[in-house]
């Protein structure tokens, strides 16, 4: 049967929200069984996993001539899968509690914020934080694939725009608008073209004279290069940064459950993943996880983690000498 470690960090993930670690635990005891020679325990702890994670992503189908460029999905994710500081832990909480509470607010004259810009590097949690924002709201995530919008419909791109905020009007939900610099870029560059010029003006009207009741979230990777009048239009602005030391030892914790040797010391790793993202630190876990099941190994040592993170380094980064 499980072990004891592996029940209590199961209870621990499901009354603290965290969807992502349940599962890890979860196929963690599957695992476990399996090596028990529990084959068909095995297989329905992962069957039953399967069908409790998050629905695939569809194609929204009320539009047909959106076909393709915007995707639904019901996100489960909750604040706890979120490994970030106390002060972006924070933020995120008063966009939740405003919302929620946004007749309290309109009693006093006042809105609750609704438009909200994501921006940092890749892998640092952005679209992660924009499921949980609608797994905590309890609504759908509609993912407006902006590179689609640009490369398919260069000459009708604005028209595409004003449909889209026809739709965040009528169907109350949490829009990402991902990659949002392929049509936000500074509309003085000189590189720009005077179509993409009349796109991101277009934006501009749209999200300012938005006064629906779905939460608009944009992210971007590339924040210098977006045109400053975008950051007036939005209610808030959240910058994402690669982790540091204290959060990458407990995305590492998190991550690995109770896969994580007891006896390991997790000093060296930690500084080994520094300038490495969340979701690279968060993959190399999961590889040495699944080494370890492969190989027959009941923990993670530091060694599997550390030639893990190294890999990681390695794909992304210049590789660590000594």
């Amino acid at each position: 049967m499980a072990t004891a470690e592996q029940i209590k960090s199961l209870i621990r993930s499901h009354f603290s929200d965290q969807s992502e670690q349940f599962f890890t635990v979860a196929l963690q005891m599957a695992a476990h069984e399996a090596r028990q020679g529990h084959d068909a325990l095995a297989n329905d702890i992962r069957i039953l996993v399967d069908k409790a994670k998050v629905r695939p992503a569809r194609v929204v189908a009320f539009i047909p001539d959106l076909e393709n460029l915007v995707l639904t999905s019901e996100p489960r994710e909750r604040l706890g899968s979120l490994v970030l500081s106390d002060e972006m832990r924070a933020r995120i909480e008063r966009i939740l509690r405003e919302f929620r509470q946004k007749a309290k607010l309109e009693k006093h004259g006042l809105t609750h914020r609704r438009k909200i810009l994501l921006a940092g590097p890749p892998g640092t949690g952005k679209t992660l934080t924009a499921a949980v924002l609608a797994g905590e709201l309890n609504l759908p995530l509609y993912t407006i694939l902006m590179d689609k919008i640009v490369t398919r419909f260069m000459g009708e791109t604005s028209a595409k725009l004003r449909q889209i905020f026809d739709v965040i009007q009528e169907r109350r939900g949490v829009y990402l608008f991902d990659e949002f610099d392929a049509i936000g870029g500074e509309r003085s560059r000189v590189d720009d073209v005077g179509e993409m010029r009349r796109v991101l003006n277009s934006f501009l009207q749209f999200i300012e004279h938005d006064s629906s009741d779905s939460l608009i979230v944009a992210a971007t990777n590339n924040p210098k290069i977006l045109d400053q009048a975008l950051f007036r239009r939005f209610d808030d602005v959240l910058h994402y940064q690669l982790p540091e030391k204290g959060e990458i030892e407990r995305l590492i914790e998190n991550r690995l459950g109770s896969f994580r040797q007891k006896s390991i010391m997790l000093d060296a790793s930690v500084n080994m993943a520094l300038s490495l993202s969340h979701a690279e630190i968060a993959q190399a876990c999961d590889d040495a996880i699944k080494e370890a099941i492969l190989t027959d190994r009941k923990n993670v040592t530091a060694t599997l983690l550390k030639q893990m993170l190294q890999e990681r380094r390695s794909a992304y980064h210049a590789p660590i000498k000594g």
